[in-house]
């Protein structure tokens, strides 16, 4: 670790450098000439200001990883231990969230309020108000709830297929709540997504939620089984993206990735009753042979790390798709001991209006430069939507059984009757005819031979 010293010379105005949890700024090194930019988290190191004197590490930058060539703020001499007291104040181009959704978690889970430690036992360790926490308003519901209940959860491999498969969504059907789960395996800031912030002021995410020793989303919980629970039954989510943070680490090694992690999000996913639906890391213009096609992340995590069986989505490919035949051989020849179902669109989805103005790269090639890796994050979040639609359709028939059976027992009769009933006669739960006149004739919208 490289901890350096240096002195803030002003916030960047730059669009989306000030927002909620998130303040970009630009440091002048001690012992280093020019200026450098550093991230600050107001949550760890409360507002930094111009003129602070801060503590950075510079580590990543010094080594020429791949963080953006940014420094990030460790403490502020001024106060060291104040990290939590208080947000930088935003500024022009800030993307702090106005949904409902936003509004509601912000009001109802106010950090300072929570005991459990996120960043546990390290200089930064923060608390914030778990949503399972017996002081959570939402601690209840955490108790009484272990089913997603068929709430379909598309598990990504990297973090720029969230807004693609969040667009296909919506695109789909507009008025599906959807929600993202972030777990710990990359970013553990969930604020340091500008690309997060973005899609959820234009309401393509509704619902934001960190897990593990993940923090800022808008629910915070303890593991991924529970914020994928935390998701659906205090989000009110219809759909659940769920992956890594920005920042994937890989060293080209089978397991030595964090694109495992989409292997235990299936796992997680159907341990909890919800339906995993893969959203397949594709590409026909990366270099590297082990991405091309289907990236032997999600091959590896279909094949080795997933115990359960889910649907790949797999996009539709036109003859003159360069990899086409590259990944029906993948598809078929990959190991599936488990019983993956594929899916494939019979057409494209992708759709860039309906990113709503986002502009999405991944390892920085826009849509014209690498399509097939759009598509199918555009194919997952299609057939998530159509398992979302029919789930909601199965449960307002089962509902709808339901209250017919409680009907039913009510008036003495037995809810096969009634069902029949309810069908001849338009709604009517009256019983069969004896050769007396029905008591609800005078007002019944639909006759019947009751």
């Amino acid at each position: 670790m490289r901890l350096i010293w240096g002195t803030v010379v002003k916030l960047s105005e730059q669009e989306g450098a000030q927002r909620k949890g998130y303040s970009e700024l630009f440091v002048e090194v001690d012992g280093r000439d020019g200026q450098a930019t550093a991230i600050a988290y107001p949550e760890l190191t409360g507002p930094v200001a111009a003129g602070d004197r801060v503590l950075l590490n510079t580590t990543a930058v010094d080594l020429d990883l791949g963080t953006g060539g940014k420094h990030f703020v460790v403490a502020r001499a001024e106060d060291a231990c104040a990290g939590g007291a208080e947000e930088a104040p935003a500024t022009a181009g800030s993307t702090d969230s106005t949904s409902t959704a936003a509004v509601h978690f912000e009001e109802a889970m106010q950090p300072e309020a929570g005991h459990l430690m996120k960043l546990r036992y390290t200089p930064h360790q923060l608390n914030v108000l778990c949503v399972e926490a017996q002081e959570s308003p939402y601690h209840k519901v955490m108790e009484t709830r272990d089913s997603l209940e068929g709430v379909p959860v598309v598990c990504c491999g990297l973090h720029s297929q969230v807004p693609l498969v969040a667009a296909a969504i919506k695109k789909a059907m507009p008025s599906l709540v959807v929600g993202y789960v972030m777990d710990d395996s990359a970013a553990l800031a969930l604020n340091l997504s500008k690309i997060l912030a973005d899609a959820t002021e234009v309401g393509l995410i509704d619902v934001t939620v960190s897990t593990g020793q993940a923090f800022g989303g808008q629910i915070e919980a303890i593991n991924l089984h529970s914020g994928l629970l935390a998701a659906v039954h205090v989000g009110g989510c219809d759909v659940v993206i769920a992956g890594i943070g920005p920042g994937l680490a890989g060293t080209g090694t089978p397991f030595g990735h964090a694109g495992v992690t989409q292997g235990e999000i299936i796992n997680a996913t159907a341990t909890l009753g919800g339906n995993p639906v893969v959203c397949l890391r594709m590409s026909q213009a990366d270099k590297r042979d082990r991405h091309q096609g289907i990236s032997h992340h999600s091959l590896t995590a279909l094949s080795r790390i997933a115990l359960a069986p889910a649907t790949i989505a797999a996009p539709f490919m036109d003859e003159d798709c360069p990899v086409r035949e590259l990944v029906d051989g993948e598809l078929d020849e990959m190991p599936n001991p488990v019983g993956h179902m594929a899916f494939q669109l019979e057409e494209s989805f992708y759709d860039e209006e309906a990113l709503r103005g986002l502009k999405v790269t991944t390892m920085g090639r826009d849509f014209t430069q690498d399509p097939i890796f759009f598509e199918a994050a555009a194919a997952a979040g299609a057939t998530a939507a159509m398992i979302a639609v029919m789930t909601i359709e199965e449960e307002a028939s089962a509902a709808i059984e339901d209250h017919a059976a409680k009907e039913a027992a009510a008036a003495g009769s037995g809810p096969a009757t009634v069902a029949a009933d309810r069908g001849a006669a338009g709604g009517c739960s009256a019983q069969p005819s004896t050769g007396q006149g029905c008591k609800e004739a005078g007002n019944c919208p639909s006759p019947c031979d009751n």
